[in-house]
């Protein structure tokens, strides 16, 4: 399953429960893509959100986003992973 990393705007003054809620509706809506949101980071102050998740495409990947309201305006393939 490939790797993405997506990145949001217009988050400015969220705070970490409302990210929260939005990352849930992600995870509500994820199975149907066959797309799974492992994490989100936050920066209120530029407004920013950065999720990343696994997914077939994509494609898939941002659908979700759409359906939970929160259409993701950048998305990069994590083609190499070091740790």
């Amino acid at each position: 399953m490939a790797k993405f990393m997506d990145v949001h705007s217009g988050f400015i003054g969220v705070t970490e429960d409302q990210l929260r809620e939005a990352h849930q509706r992600d995870l509500a809506v994820e199975p149907a893509e066959g797309v799974h949101f492992e994490r989100a980071w936050l920066d209120p102050v530029r407004g920013k959100v950065f999720c990343r998740s696994s997914g077939p495409s994509k494609e898939a990947v941002l659908r979700p986003h759409d359906q939970a309201g929160h259409p993701a305006e950048e998305i990069y393939e994590l083609l190499v992973e070091i740790t």
